[in-house]
């Protein structure tokens, strides 16, 4: 059971959970989304205050005129638009990467004012014995993608935004390439373009530059609709070659559905798509998965590699953390170049 960080919070869903190990143990950066108790006739919203370092609830009487509440994620009020929900990070211990045990209290939690409306979606990638943590910072200001770093789980250092709003679904790779760090992102275009997964690089992990398109949506297939970043890229021999696996997510346009398949890039050049699934790797199937916070939606933010086996820890509907084992060697026949 995951316990809510304050008594007049609820625990709405645990998902999205970054994954690494450390200390001979697996570990889980859970996403725990919070929202405040509910109150009849009463709409609620988290925010955290920068200037007073404390997390306030705003209110609003349900027949407030311009009050639109109809999306249950948001409530759009007093000209703005908020969120009824507010997520931090939480730690989880396991030894057998099955079973898990939550720690009592976050591990991180907004702290800036680009991080008003919550933190999310956390990355984990290790580097030189650093731990660097991205996440989707959210406030009224959008959706932007920032830096954490730790070496033990316990302190955490903050290294601000490196990618500005709109942006999310960063994943940085686990090692230079060409004496540079890199990562996928996605940006979110808005009136012009689909959402569609970039790479860029950086000489220190925080200034990042040489932006270019790396793979978009598919007409006619199961990630029609739009696709993005998922775990962090991994290195696997695929025939005659190493390259790097990226796991990402693919979205069905009707109805949308949130599954999971598998880029193959060029080692050297992680911009240039070798080959793509086919088909889905993973797609809602079981009841956890199709019914939820949202819906039909599978989403994963970290999987850790032994051997043949990949193990994905991913998000369902929105509200749960499921665990998926998977086989390279099956995922890596079901892609081909188109």
């Amino acid at each position: 059971m995951v316990l809510p960080s304050r008594p007049d919070m609820d625990v709405v869903g645990v998902f999205n959970a970054g994954a690494t190990r450390f200390g001979g143990d697996t570990i889980l950066l859970l996403r725990v989304s919070e929202a405040p108790h509910r109150t009849p006739g009463v709409v609620s919203a988290p925010i955290y205050n920068a200037d007073t370092r404390r997390i306030e609830i705003k209110r609003w009487m349900q027949d407030t005129k311009g009050l639109d509440a109809s999306d249950p994620r948001l409530v759009f009020a007093d000209g703005h638009t908020w969120l009824t929900s507010m997520s931090h990070l939480r730690l989880a211990r396991s030894r057998d990467g099955i079973h898990f045990e939550v720690e009592g209290t976050p591990a991180f939690t907004p702290g800036t004012q680009y991080e008003g409306f919550g933190v999310e979606d956390p990355r984990i990638t290790l580097l030189d014995g650093t731990y660097w943590i991205n996440y989707t910072a959210v406030s009224r200001y959008g959706i932007s993608t920032a830096l954490a770093s730790t070496r033990d789980f316990k302190a955490f250092t903050r290294h601000g935004v490196i990618f500005p709003p709109p942006n999310r679904d960063v994943t940085i790779f686990p090692e230079k390439i060409g004496g540079r760090y890199v990562a996928l992102h996605r940006p979110m275009p808005e009136g012009l373009g689909d959402p569609s997964i970039w790479v860029a690089t950086s000489p220190d992990l925080i200034s990042w530059g040489n932006h270019c398109l790396v793979a978009t949506s598919r007409p006619g297939k199961w990630d029609d609709l739009k696709i993005g970043g998922g775990a962090v890229p991994f290195r696997v021999h695929a025939g005659h070659r190493d390259a790097w696996l990226a796991v990402y997510h693919g979205v069905t346009r009707s109805p949308p559905t949130y599954s999971l398949g598998a880029l193959l890039l060029d080692l050297h050049d992680p911009g240039k798509v070798l080959a793509r699934s086919r088909e889905p790797i993973l797609a809602p199937e079981a009841s956890y998965e199709r019914e939820g916070f949202y819906g039909d939606v599978v989403f994963t933010c970290g999987l850790l590699v032994e051997g043949d086996r990949v193990r994905i820890y991913y998000g369902a509907a929105d509200a749960v953390i499921a665990v998926a084992d998977l086989s390279l060697a099956e995922i890596l026949a079901g892609l081909s170049e188109s």
